[in-house]
């Protein structure tokens, strides 16, 4: 029995596609190169995102199913053969597109904005203008160290 966020069957009620123990392994190993995250860390991560993480192997699982030559690929971005050429977005030579959509819906790979607190929003309780020369005796003075 393989180690992983999804198992055979859950391939097969999700894409209808029967994969071997072999390429759920490496499904495992790929969804945990790209989400930073290894199977032993399952206790630790959130429902939610094991929900995600399970459609994720289970898409690039049935992917891989597909694919020849998956190993020893170049990693290019534009082919051109015969006439006929295609770009691909990073990734869309290892990576399933169904996968990396149930990626995007992983708590740690969403993008997060980040609030920087303002000098004046640390600054503690203040009467009146803070920028007024009056205010200067109410605020705490602490020597500046160069950013250390």
């Amino acid at each position: 029995m393989v180690s992983a966020w999804a198992t055979a069957q859950d391939v097969i009620d999700a894409t209808g596609v029967s994969v071997t123990e072999q390429q759920l392994a490496q499904a495992q190993s790929d969804i945990e190169i790209f989400t930073n995250r290894i199977y032993t860390d399952t206790p630790r991560i959130r429902t939610r995102d094991l929900y995600w993480l399970g459609r994720a192997v289970a898409r690039q699982a049935a992917w891989l199913a597909g694919q020849f030559g998956l190993e020893t690929r170049l990693d290019a971005t534009q082919i051109q053969q015969d006439q006929v050429s295609t770009t691909l977005q990073g990734d869309g030579l290892v990576l399933a597109p169904m996968a990396k959509r149930a990626l995007q819906r992983v708590s740690w790979m969403r993008s997060r904005t980040v609030h920087i607190r303002s000098a004046l929003e640390g600054a503690g309780p203040l009467l009146g203008d803070p920028l007024a020369d009056s205010s200067d005796d109410a605020m705490a003075w602490t020597p500046y160290h160069g950013g250390a």
